[in-house]
């Protein structure tokens, strides 16, 4: 992508924020002193209040992305800009949920979610409604002061998603974030996660090793192949939200992504 594309790709994203763009991203660990690529290549552009889903076998570097785009790992080669800012380090702007929940046990839901205003510049009482808010978009209501062992696990984790959304970042990393839970919580909680995203309409990048969820939930769907990870294939979900789970179309992009799938694993 050369830089006149570039300008004009930001110049159209520029309206609203929350645009991603990763442009030629590799990344390598060492393994026993040998150096390992872990990514290669990797073009990526998102658009403002876009839901991406990525997909691909174990190890071919989903997370690491995720990672790298959270600002979580410096160690890489390529340029990676939020709207039009260079990614470096850690920011509010990019906030991210894990497969744990990783809430502090010892505080409830409510001491939780405020925790990620702990630098705010809010008032307490401007810190108070903002909380509640957040709690009333994860329905959580009525279990303010619960503890994390009080909690489900779809619980536990819609209360991950209010701390990562409160500080209104302009983009939310999911990485794998249901994939604890049993089928039927991960049904209601993928329910939810669209009713949050048409509500808030943060841009969203979400890790998930189940095509139909990636399906469901996802604008795009980035298939990735592995040794080295990088982009193999792309598909367009022309649906609107919400969605049906069972409609035609998700059933046939269903067949399409696991063929795509089934080759990179026959490619290995």
């Amino acid at each position: 992508m050369n830089a006149s594309l570039d300008q004009r790709w930001l110049a159209s994203t520029s309206h609203s924020p929350g645009a991603l763009q990763i442009r030629e991203l590799s990344k390598h660990y060492l393994l026993d002193g040998q150096p390992m690529e872990v990514l290669k290549g990797i073009d990526l552009r998102v658009k403002p209040g876009e839901f991406v889903s990525i997909v691909g076998a174990s190890g071919c570097g989903k997370s690491s992305l995720l990672r790298l785009i959270a600002g979580l790992e410096s160690d890489y080669s390529g340029d990676m800009q939020l709207d039009g800012k260079a990614i470096t380090t850690t920011s509010l702007e990019r906030g991210i949920v894990f497969q744990d929940h990783r809430l502090f046990p010892w505080k409830t839901v409510a001491q939780n979610i405020a925790i990620a205003l702990k630098r705010s510049p809010l008032t307490r009482q401007e810190k108070a409604l903002r909380v509640a808010e957040h709690i009333r978009l994860v329905n959580l209501q009525g279990f303010e002061n619960a503890y994390p062992h009080q909690l489900s696990g779809g619980m536990a984790q819609r209360a991950a998603i209010a701390r990562a959304l409160i500080t209104q970042p302009k983009l939310l990393l999911l990485d794998e974030p249901f994939g604890a839970l049993d089928a039927l919580t991960r049904i209601s909680m993928q329910r939810e996660l669209q009713r949050i995203w048409v509500q808030h309409r943060s841009t969203m990048i979400m890790v998930t090793h189940d095509v139909e969820e990636a399906l469901y939930l996802g604008d795009r769907v980035i298939v990735m192949d592995a040794r080295p990870g990088r982009i193999k294939y792309e598909i367009d979900v022309d649906l609107p939200h919400p969605r049906e789970r069972h409609a035609p179309r998700l059933q046939e992009l269903k067949e399409i992504l696991l063929t795509e799938l089934a080759g990179s694993d026959a490619d290995k």
